[in-house]
């Protein structure tokens, strides 16, 4: 969300020692300063020292370190969805993005991926990415399901699961509940049990569940966190998150988000050229609708204060957001906050523990997300969501183009195989073949990684400059977010190539 700068002169170089991908959250290593001349890379640092970049074991390191991949069963179960990729590469020491992917176990089925881009640090994004599969289920499931998971609580029995989690062994757990989560996830159920059941057409409801959910979360969040007395609930509510969330069920696409991510679908024309669409629309002040649907929310008066600077109040950049409960709450309940508890303000950050200037009539961020519905055609073959640090770097349509042809390449490679009566000399060009479409889809078999290296990588014509890519890929923590955001991109497969 800063602005990014692509002079890399003066960079710093990360020094790998004893580092596991598979038993370390993040590498280990020591920090040198190296100096790199404009343009290019040097082996000497300003005092004449030998020194080394990045080995490209070492880049892979990093690239791969958080990847994962899953297959869904082939048949209705599917819904479909074949497979699907996922990477995220953090630029904030800790990443303040999460990402969620699980398949619905109960009522109409159908798989959930999601991602959250959090702000003001990582707490509101992880409760999210833990908590808002949930809701929807909840919110989707009929009410005699519902009536059965109530059985279940009085009677002392195990609730039967909800959700079948999709996650890298590195991302944090996601428990079904445990104290307030599941306290207020079963005060929603029991409320929907209150209610009547509506006659509705199948996106309709979904739309509407969609909606819901997210709404409820973020007022059992604001909820939690108002009794003050408990410090974890504080702190996610005063911090932030964005999130965008697909539902794939029966063929159908339905995306809610909130917020700056984005999800893009690529889709072959018949003469085998990529192209790319948008289902979601950014909810900041570059999105002329979004501007005037919060300017008419408010009296004429604030309009110069509402937006400045194209932030919220001069503050923050969505216009969209789960928690940031000091753009929604009442001045007096802001204000006891701030008089009671100055030891989790102090622990947050600065910008979250005075009043937001020019706060006359709360609330003024919504958790109301936009949904939009798509029936997945044969020319769908992907989904791309990720959060708003890839589209920073590049446009949807390279996005498009980079998975679609790692695609056909991936497909390529996996079709070459030798025939019974081949010679000799036909099997040696066949290997060549096979050797060059392997180095063509680089070292990559995720797609959402092959994104990562071109999105850093990328030299200005389509191929990947391996010294930018060591150079970036070396900045610490404190100089990396001057060059780009936390980056979590989902790519998910809807059809063969």
């Amino acid at each position: 969300m800063l602005g990014k700068t692509r002079n890399l002169r003066g960079l710093y170089r990360l020094e790998f020692r004893q580092y596991n991908p598979l038993s370390s959250p993040s590498p280990q290593y020591e920090l040198r300063r190296l100096y790199y001349p404009a343009g290019g890379s040097s082996r000497k640092n300003q005092a004449g020292q030998e020194v080394n970049q990045l080995s490209p074991d070492q880049i892979n390191r990093i690239l791969k370190a958080n990847e994962y991949s899953h297959t869904l069963p082939r048949g209705p179960a599917s819904h479909g969805v074949l497979n699907f990729h996922s990477n995220t590469l953090p630029s904030n020491q800790p990443s303040e993005d999460r990402r969620s992917s699980a398949t619905c176990l109960l009522g109409r089925g159908g798989t959930l991926f999601g991602v959250f881009d959090g702000h003001a640090g990582p707490v509101c994004a992880q409760a999210i990415s833990q908590r808002l599969f949930y809701y929807i289920t909840v919110a989707m499931l009929p009410l005699r399901m519902l009536q059965e998971l109530e059985h279940a609580v009085e009677e002392d029995r195990a609730v039967p699961p909800l959700l079948e989690w999709h996650k890298h062994p590195q991302d944090h757990s996601c428990p079904y509940g445990g104290g307030m989560s599941f306290h207020s996830l079963r005060n929603y159920w029991q409320e929907r049990l209150e209610e009547e059941e509506e006659e509705q057409e199948d996106n309709v409801k979904v739309t509407t569940a969609l909606i819901d959910a997210f709404r409820r979360l973020d007022y059992d969040l604001s909820v939690e966190a108002q009794g003050f007395s408990l410090s974890s609930p504080l702190r996610v509510a005063l911090s932030g998150s964005t999130a965008c969330v697909v539902y794939v069920s029966n063929g159908v696409l339905h995306v809610a988000n909130l917020g700056d991510s984005r999800a893009v679908l690529g889709f072959q024309e018949p003469d085998g050229h990529w192209s790319a669409f948008s289902l979601t629309n950014d909810h900041n002040a570059q999105n002329p609708d979004e501007v005037q649907r919060i300017l008419g929310e408010h009296p004429p008066s604030e309009r110069r204060t509402v937006v400045r600077h194209d932030r919220l109040l001069g503050l923050l950049l969505p216009f969209r957001a789960f928690g940031d409960v000091r753009f929604k709450w009442s001045t007096e309940t802001l204000n006891r906050l701030y008089e009671t508890r100055p030891d989790v303000l102090s622990a947050v950050s600065e910008s979250v523990r005075t009043l937001p200037p020019y706060y006359l009539t709360p609330p003024y961020l919504s958790a109301r997300p936009e949904v939009t519905r798509h029936l997945i055609r044969p020319a769908d073959k992907f989904l791309v969501l990720a959060t708003d640090g890839l589209w920073e770097l590049m446009h949807r349509q390279t996005v498009v183009q980079l998975v679609g042809e790692h695609l056909t390449g991936l497909q390529q490679q996996r079709h070459i195989s030798p025939s019974v009566d081949m010679t000799l000399g036909s099997l040696h060009c066949l290997l060549l073949e096979r050797r060059g479409r392997v180095l063509s889809v680089l070292e990559d078999q995720n797609t959402a990684t092959h994104l990562l290296r071109h999105a850093l990588g990328d030299d200005g014509y389509g191929a990947v400059a391996p010294n930018r890519l060591a150079k970036i890929l070396s900045l610490p923590p404190e100089l990396a977010r001057r060059y780009r955001d936390d980056i979590t991109i989902t790519v998910i497969h809807l059809n063969e190539l």
